[in-house]
């Protein structure tokens, strides 16, 4: 036998409501509660507890993305991107800092679960960025 001590007394924990996932290789705990899956970080272990969630995930409609890479700082495009948002409910637009090679830049991602809905905002926000850079 293996010793109960205060660690794994602690790492065995469960949330009250909680489905226990079940560890075929070890005794690592894992649960679900909600939608939220916690299972052992060893990967060969979790692989194992995935294999016992992965029939009971549901598939939902995948998401679309595009990436547009903006030379302008949020500072810049923040009202004008927020309006292309509103444009487009159907869509999810982040922007990403970034900064290599001695120059800042943004990047600019769109989220969709339509193809027509994806392209629709990508537009908006490439004319947006052509508008600014046109100003310069």
């Amino acid at each position: 036998g293996i010793e109960f001590t205060e660690a794994r007394k602690r790492m065995a924990r469960m949330p009250r409501g909680a489905d226990h996932i079940d560890n075929p290789v070890s005794v690592a705990p894992g649960f679900r509660i909600g939608n939220v899956h916690v299972m052992a970080g060893v990967p060969s272990i979790f692989q194992a507890m995935l294999d016992n969630v992965v029939p009971t995930l549901k598939a939902g409609t995948k998401m679309l993305s595009a990436t547009v890479h903006c030379p302008f700082g949020e500072g810049l495009i923040g009202g004008p991107l927020a309006d292309i948002q509103k444009a487009h409910p159907d869509t999810i637009i982040g922007s990403y800092p970034k900064y290599g090679d001695g120059k800042f830049w943004t990047e600019l991602v769109v989220r969709a679960r339509s193809e027509e809905a994806l392209e629709a905002a990508r537009k908006d926000v490439e004319a947006m960025v052509a508008g600014f850079a046109k100003a310069g």
